[in-house]
């Protein structure tokens, strides 16, 4: 039996700048997610605590202040607003607390990540 010569065989596989480029990729793309990890856990964390302020039926404004700035003892993660930062406001009788802020977040030497939150009590 002869083996037929189909021509040139072609190699399979990655090549070293395809590694490359995918390693790069996914190396930002956890840079990016490893970094931004602890800002999404705050902003879940005041959600948390704006919405138990919110139902936990505080009368008047300085006392949903009072309130959220326990809250913030409590949950140690909130660093980035206070209760003079929060919009409190009435809807249908009931009490509606809303905050808005940004976070600057260092990726590498002069690049930072800006994301902007904004929630309000469910």
């Amino acid at each position: 039996m002869h083996a037929r010569h189909r021509g040139p065989r072609r190699d399979q596989g990655i090549s070293l700048i395809g590694l490359m480029f995918w390693a790069i990729l996914i190396g930002s793309i956890a840079l990016v997610a490893i970094k931004s990890f602890p800002s999404v856990n705050e902003y879940l964390t005041i959600q948390r605590a704006v919405s138990k302020v919110a139902h936990d039926g505080h009368g008047t404004v300085p006392e949903v202040r009072a309130a959220f700035e326990k809250q913030k003892e409590i949950e140690y993660s909130i660093k980035s607003i206070s209760g003079k930062d929060l919009e409190i406001t009435k809807e249908n009788d009931q009490l509606v607390v809303a905050f808005r802020y940004d976070n600057e977040i260092q990726l590498y030497g002069p690049v930072f990540l800006l994301i902007k939150y904004e929630g309000r009590s469910k």
